[in-house]
């Protein structure tokens, strides 16, 4: 299970960097990116899946996470 940190760029679009892989790509999509829930399936600009354990809020970025491959 991979550390995802993820961070909010100047323009708007989400970044994750995989530490592992010294690796940062964008990310395409986000199954909730609401203010009452966040996460879920996310989609990373290389076609690679990953799911972070759903939110209750919105967390401020930049924040690391544990995700699994989806």
């Amino acid at each position: 299970m991979p550390n995802l940190i993820i961070s909010r760029e100047s323009s708007g679009e989400l970044q994750a960097y995989i530490a592992k892989k010294d690796l940062e790509l964008t990310i395409n999509s986000l199954e909730f990116d609401q203010d009452d829930q966040w996460g879920g399936e996310l989609e990373l600009s290389d076609g690679s899946r990953f799911y972070i354990e759903p939110q209750n809020a919105k967390p401020s970025l930049p924040k690391t996470f544990r995700a699994r491959r989806a």
